[in-house]
């Protein structure tokens, strides 16, 4: 499967709102997870399993949930059993398909 999420503290104590650190935590447990993942602006997503892709997600909210009382996330799921490196294979068919115009 696929798991595009966002997760950020809804309060702030920088003065310029920025949630940039906690986001940081965040995308820290995804990397370190071993999961195949990117992460982009808006979003992150990871590709795996669903225990293993919804456990990093719950310990991503978990590290945001240390700096700040309430967290939001934000969760999109491909479930697609028996399909694997779609992280970069969607996006290559897509390509494919803009290269025939």
């Amino acid at each position: 499967m696929l798991v595009a999420f966002s997760v950020s503290p809804t309060t702030t104590d920088a003065p310029d709102g920025s949630v940039s650190e906690a986001v940081a935590a965040a995308v820290r447990v995804v990397r370190d997870s071993g999961l195949p993942h990117e992460t982009t602006a808006m979003f992150t997503t990871l590709e795996g399993e669903w225990d293993e892709c919804m456990d990093v997600v719950k310990r991503a909210c978990q590290a945001v949930a240390a700096v700040s009382p309430r967290v939001a996330l934000v969760l999109k799921a491909d479930i697609r059993p028996g399909w694997q490196g779609q992280l970069s294979a969607k996006v290559e068919r897509i390509e494919q398909h803009l290269r025939r115009g």
